[in-house]
């Protein structure tokens, strides 16, 4: 009996230990300011902008992480096909008659554009990599010597073909990832991080 206590009361002070109840009251603070920083892309874009300055600068002051900046720029490039990218592939769609079938029952019926990677993931992910590699500004072993015109050019000549490949597949299969109307929600209902990720599929269709 004194050993299952014991074990009861130890399991008790793990699980409610000051740590771990700082940790998730930190977890919960933070997903709050998720949600209520979800309506507001102009202000959150905004600090990604300001985050992207200062490590612009960062890297110009150091005179340095040239492959740092490259493994960057080619992530936000990885993340920008993603969020100009359908949720379904049209090539997939193709190929499965039944999805064909579905998808021509009503050919002049609007369907809104479902992202891969929704934008309010694409924010995220992309703040969180300025910071990221802000940080590992400071680690001198991350300073590998390196000719960095050549990697900018490798960098362009990446970004012109996959945008090239990224807009050819937009004209063969029609679809454009933007959508100007105004969103509407129901009552008083308000976006936050877990609906926006969900990207279009929220938006009331007029």
């Amino acid at each position: 009996m004194e050993d299952e206590s014991g074990n009861e009361g130890d399991g008790y002070t793990m699980s409610d230990s000051p740590l771990a109840l700082w940790r998730i009251e930190i977890s919960k603070s933070f997903q709050n300011y998720l949600d209520r920083s979800a309506p507001h892309l102009v202000r959150r874009w905004l600090v990604t902008l300001i985050a992207a300055v200062i490590y612009i600068y960062r890297v110009y002051y150091a005179n340095g992480f040239f492959v740092v900046s490259y493994g960057l720029a080619t992530y936000i490039l990885n993340l920008l096909i993603g969020f100009l990218s359908p949720k379904v592939d049209p090539e997939l769609e193709a190929l499965d008659p039944s999805a064909a079938s579905e998808t021509s029952k009503d050919p002049d019926e609007f369907k809104p554009f479902v992202r891969r990677l929704p934008e309010f993931k694409f924010w995220y992910a992309a703040t969180k990599a300025f910071v990221v590699a802000f940080v590992m500004t400071f680690f001198s072993f991350l300073d590998v010597p390196v000719f960095w015109p050549i990697l900018l050019c490798y960098w362009l000549f990446l970004y012109f073909l996959t945008m090239k490949r990224q807009i050819v597949h937009m004209i063969k299969y029609r679809y454009v990832p933007f959508d100007f109307r105004k969103k509407r929600y129901a009552g008083n209902e308000k976006p936050s991080s877990s609906n926006s990720s969900q990207g279009d599929e929220n938006t009331t269709h007029t």
